[in-house]
């Protein structure tokens, strides 16, 4: 298939009007767009699969580390490689009813992945944050998740606002065994 390939621009009939552009085809994405892992309720027992994960090993559910409230993991949709959230275990939607030990684990996580990203990927700065509830993007609206994006100079190119596409330089498996083992230890 790729020896026939070319860096030559083809009309494409059928796909939409004739341009320049090559077309990536992404369709493991749709998994993602339709919904696939989604909770069918708001319940712990509704299919969250921030509840479930915990149950799983470190490598089948892409666990970084994990705490005595919280636990770090990869994001099975990422928005750049190494892009980890932040998850406490307990079932709960909104920000303000963690318990104060559950806040504080979760900051405490948040520095550590920041240090494991640093140190495993040179990564320059990050975007963090949580979206509280659907009409925020919260894509898990159910369960309190906090996002860790690592960003580096001239990470953001015409890939994700020309083709809507994500360019991921590792497999998760890769980038999951990489910052656990930079993960740091506790303090």
């Amino acid at each position: 298939m790729l020896a026939r390939m070319s860096s030559e621009p083809e009309q494409q009939i059928g796909v939409g009007s004739p341009d320049a552009f090559q077309r990536l085809w992404t369709p493991h994405r749709m998994a993602y767009i339709q919904g696939e892992n989604k909770p069918s309720g708001p319940g712990a027992g509704d299919g969250c699969p921030f509840c479930t994960i915990p149950a799983k090993s470190d490598e089948d559910g892409l666990v970084i580390a994990r705490g005595e409230l919280v636990y770090a993991v990869l994001n099975l949709y990422p928005y750049n490689g190494g892009h980890l959230m932040v998850v406490p275990f307990r079932h709960v939607a909104d920000y303000t009813d963690l318990t104060e030990k559950e806040t504080v684990e979760l900051g405490d996580y948040t520095k550590r992945a920041m240090k494991a990203l640093r140190a495993a990927s040179g990564a320059q700065g990050f975007n963090i944050g949580m979206n509280q509830g659907e009409v925020a993007g919260a894509g898990i609206a159910a369960h309190l998740h906090q996002h860790i994006v690592p960003r580096w100079g001239g990470d953001t190119n015409f890939m994700p606002v020309v083709g809507h596409t994500k360019v991921l330089p590792q497999l998760l498996a890769d980038t999951r065994r990489m910052l656990a083992e930079k993960w740091p230890a506790g303090a």
